[in-house]
Protein backbone atom coordinates (compact mmCIF):
# COMPACT_ATOMS: atom_id res chain seq x y z
CA UNK A 1 0.00 0.00 0.00
CA UNK A 2 1.36 3.13 -0.96
CA UNK A 3 0.69 6.22 1.01
CA UNK A 4 1.00 9.91 0.33
CA UNK A 5 3.31 12.31 1.88
CA UNK A 6 -0.17 14.48 3.03
CA UNK A 7 -1.30 11.09 4.57
CA UNK A 8 1.70 10.22 6.63
CA UNK A 9 2.04 13.94 8.01
CA UNK A 10 -1.69 13.24 9.31
CA UNK A 11 -0.48 9.89 10.78
CA UNK A 12 2.81 11.54 12.06
CA UNK A 13 0.50 14.53 13.85
CA UNK A 14 -2.30 12.60 14.92
CA UNK A 15 0.28 10.07 16.86
CA UNK A 16 2.01 13.06 18.19
CA UNK A 17 -0.63 14.21 19.64
CA UNK A 18 -2.06 11.03 20.64
CA UNK A 19 1.25 10.91 22.74
CA UNK A 20 1.20 14.05 24.37
CA UNK A 21 -0.13 15.20 27.73
CA UNK A 22 -4.05 14.44 27.18
CA UNK A 23 -5.72 18.13 26.52
CA UNK A 24 -2.63 20.19 26.27
CA UNK A 25 -3.23 21.66 23.19
CA UNK A 26 0.11 21.85 20.29
CA UNK A 27 0.61 24.42 18.54
CA UNK A 28 1.05 23.32 14.39
CA UNK A 29 4.61 24.88 14.71
CA UNK A 30 5.81 22.49 17.67
CA UNK A 31 4.21 19.59 15.93
CA UNK A 32 6.12 20.30 12.68
CA UNK A 33 9.15 20.84 14.08
CA UNK A 34 8.76 17.70 15.93
CA UNK A 35 8.30 15.69 12.99
CA UNK A 36 10.07 17.47 10.94
CA UNK A 37 7.08 18.48 8.51
CA UNK A 38 6.32 21.84 6.70
CA UNK A 39 4.49 23.70 8.88
CA UNK A 40 2.46 25.64 6.08
CA UNK A 41 1.33 21.99 4.52
CA UNK A 42 0.89 20.57 7.65
CA UNK A 43 -1.76 23.56 8.99
CA UNK A 44 -3.63 22.54 5.64
CA UNK A 45 -3.65 19.30 6.64
CA UNK A 46 -4.44 19.66 10.58
CA UNK A 47 -7.76 21.78 9.32
CA UNK A 48 -8.53 18.98 7.46
CA UNK A 49 -8.73 16.35 10.43
CA UNK A 50 -10.48 18.93 12.51
CA UNK A 51 -13.19 19.20 9.95
CA UNK A 52 -13.50 15.49 10.21
CA UNK A 53 -14.08 15.04 13.63
CA UNK A 54 -10.22 13.61 14.16
CA UNK A 55 -8.64 16.49 15.83
CA UNK A 56 -9.69 19.70 17.97
CA UNK A 57 -8.41 23.01 17.38
CA UNK A 58 -7.97 25.87 20.57
CA UNK A 59 -7.24 29.43 19.41
CA UNK A 60 -5.32 31.82 21.19
CA UNK A 61 -1.97 32.01 22.62
CA UNK A 62 -2.33 28.74 24.61
CA UNK A 63 -4.04 27.24 21.36
CA UNK A 64 -3.41 24.68 19.38
CA UNK A 65 -4.32 21.06 18.56
CA UNK A 66 -5.80 18.06 20.65
CA UNK A 67 -7.67 14.85 19.19
CA UNK A 68 -10.95 15.05 19.30
CA UNK A 69 -11.78 11.71 20.62
CA UNK A 70 -9.52 8.88 22.69
CA UNK A 71 -6.98 7.14 20.88
CA UNK A 72 -9.04 4.04 21.04
CA UNK A 73 -11.65 5.84 18.92
CA UNK A 74 -9.60 6.94 15.68
CA UNK A 75 -8.69 4.10 13.37
CA UNK A 76 -5.97 4.19 10.46
CA UNK A 77 -8.98 4.40 7.52
CA UNK A 78 -10.73 7.79 9.14
CA UNK A 79 -7.24 9.41 9.29
CA UNK A 80 -6.05 8.39 5.56
CA UNK A 81 -9.83 8.83 4.13
CA UNK A 82 -9.82 12.92 6.02
CA UNK A 83 -6.86 14.18 3.78
CA UNK A 84 -6.94 11.53 0.36
CA UNK A 85 -10.73 11.13 0.43
CA UNK A 86 -12.12 7.64 0.15
CA UNK A 87 -10.17 4.59 -0.67
CA UNK A 88 -10.67 4.07 -4.42
CA UNK A 89 -12.41 1.14 -5.12
CA UNK A 90 -13.78 1.66 -8.81
CA UNK A 91 -12.13 -0.29 -11.08
CA UNK A 92 -11.61 0.25 -14.88
CA UNK A 93 -13.37 -2.75 -15.86
CA UNK A 94 -17.01 -1.35 -15.49
CA UNK A 95 -18.07 -2.71 -18.76
CA UNK A 96 -17.37 -6.97 -18.49
CA UNK A 97 -19.00 -9.66 -18.60
CA UNK A 98 -20.23 -11.79 -16.09
CA UNK A 99 -17.57 -14.64 -15.73
CA UNK A 100 -15.57 -13.32 -18.51
CA UNK A 101 -11.33 -12.68 -16.94
CA UNK A 102 -11.89 -8.93 -16.41
CA UNK A 103 -15.15 -9.36 -14.94
CA UNK A 104 -12.92 -12.16 -12.33
CA UNK A 105 -10.30 -9.87 -11.71
CA UNK A 106 -12.29 -6.74 -11.17
CA UNK A 107 -14.55 -8.99 -8.42
CA UNK A 108 -11.09 -10.26 -6.97
CA UNK A 109 -9.43 -6.58 -6.64
CA UNK A 110 -12.77 -5.08 -5.02
CA UNK A 111 -12.86 -7.76 -1.95
CA UNK A 112 -8.91 -7.22 -1.65
CA UNK A 113 -9.73 -3.59 -1.79
CA UNK A 114 -12.86 -4.38 0.91
CA UNK A 115 -10.31 -6.35 2.99
CA UNK A 116 -8.15 -3.17 2.80
CA UNK A 117 -10.16 -0.86 4.52
CA UNK A 118 -11.68 -3.62 6.93
CA UNK A 119 -8.11 -4.19 8.20
CA UNK A 120 -7.23 -0.25 8.18
CA UNK A 121 -10.39 0.50 10.26
CA UNK A 122 -9.72 -2.18 13.08
CA UNK A 123 -6.41 -0.59 13.76
CA UNK A 124 -6.86 2.00 16.00
CA UNK A 125 -3.79 5.02 17.26
CA UNK A 126 -4.28 3.82 20.29
CA UNK A 127 -3.01 0.32 18.59
CA UNK A 128 0.42 2.30 17.50
CA UNK A 129 1.19 4.64 20.43
CA UNK A 130 1.41 1.39 22.69
CA UNK A 131 0.13 0.29 25.90
CA UNK A 132 2.40 2.55 27.96
CA UNK A 133 1.42 5.73 26.54
CA UNK A 134 -2.37 4.66 26.13
CA UNK A 135 -2.08 4.20 30.04
CA UNK A 136 -0.29 7.77 30.97
CA UNK A 137 -2.99 8.96 28.60
CA UNK A 138 -5.96 7.30 30.62
CA UNK A 139 -4.49 8.33 34.10
CA UNK A 140 -3.07 11.62 33.50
Amino acid sequence: MKLSRTVTYALQATLLLAQSERGEPIPCSRLAAEGSMPERFLLQILRSLVTHGILQSTRGVEGGYTLDRSPEQISLLEIIEAVDGPLNTKLPFADCKPGDCESRLRDTLSSIAAAERQQLQEVKVAHLIGPAKLEKQLTG
